[in-house]
């Protein structure tokens, strides 16, 4: 409800922030369950990512979600037997589809985390209707050479949704138009008046609270991983307790907490006490 009031039109569930991966199936499935039943209300958009488990896991779980009302389904690559080549990524993508082949499927290109580097625009060229499922992909990548590609790759047909949180003015510029970024949990009402700015054609302003976005993640960074960091970042800057990272993952010090609330404070923001 609170995402919804600041006007944001889709949720994504049991990604890297929500920590799927960390997970069992049984508590992946109650998640979805549970944001089918919010989601009723808020007539969000529902994506749920599916992948970071064994291939009979994400067949699972995609025959889950496409069981109920989800909008669309995100899915990781295998990262164990990594493919190597987009003929591999789209076999391995093919399997999924057939799990929900109702339901569109989108894949989860995160080369940081998962070492996978195959070339979205060469991917998205050499995939035609090989997936009749699928839809496009999650860009969670500063190569936006390589982003541009896919965005124009066999003439614009997928969607591409960025999850970049310090480029989205530049991406603006070359194209992109949707957005899947973790501070929209934070700074809502901040990302989408950057949106409206840059659309307005006012680019320096728009430059201007980028600036302003980049260095709260800067500030919120220093101290762990994206999860570790912005867990607490959302605990200090929401109404949301949002809770301690999963192991193995550990939470940040009492010390570094301190540090991110002087650095957040000292960008204009207001940092709540929370206890921890």
């Amino acid at each position: 409800m609170h995402l919804s009031k600041k006007g944001i039109k889709g949720i994504l569930v049991n990604g890297t922030n929500g920590e799927g991966m960390a997970m069992s199936v049984a508590e992946r499935k109650l998640v979805v369950e549970t944001w089918v039943k919010a989601v009723e209300e808020t007539k969000q958009h529902l994506m749920v990512q599916v992948g970071g488990v064994p291939l009979p896991d994400v067949i699972e779980l995609a025959k889950h979600a496409s069981s109920l009302p989800v909008n669309s389904i995100l899915c990781l690559p295998e990262l164990y037997f990594k493919p190597t080549t987009s003929k591999q990524l789209i076999e391995y993508l093919e399997i999924v589809g057939e799990a929900a082949p109702k339901t569109p499927l989108l894949y989860y290109h995160f080369p940081v985390m998962t070492n996978v580097n195959i070339h979205m625009g060469q991917f998205l060229e050499s995939i035609g209707d090989k997936i009749p499922s699928f839809v496009g992909i999650k860009f969670t990548s500063n190569n936006l050479e390589e982003g541009a590609h896919a965005l124009h790759a066999d003439n614009g047909k997928f969607v591409i949704f960025l999850g970049n949180d310090q480029l989205m003015d530049a991406a603006s510029v070359v194209g992109f138009d949707s957005f899947i970024v973790t501070t929209l949990n934070i700074f809502p009402e901040h990302i989408q008046q950057l949106l409206t700015v840059y659309k307005n054609g006012d680019i320096l302003k728009a430059r201007d609270m980028q600036e302003k976005l980049t260095s709260a993640v800067i500030a919120i960074m220093k101290h762990g991983n994206w999860v570790q960091s912005m867990k607490t970042a959302m605990t200090l800057l929401t109404d949301f307790n949002i809770g301690l990272p999963r192991e193995p993952l550990k939470p940040i010090s009492s010390d570094a907490v301190a540090i991110m609330t002087k650095e957040l404070t000292n960008l204009g923001y207001q940092p709540k006490v929370k206890h921890y």
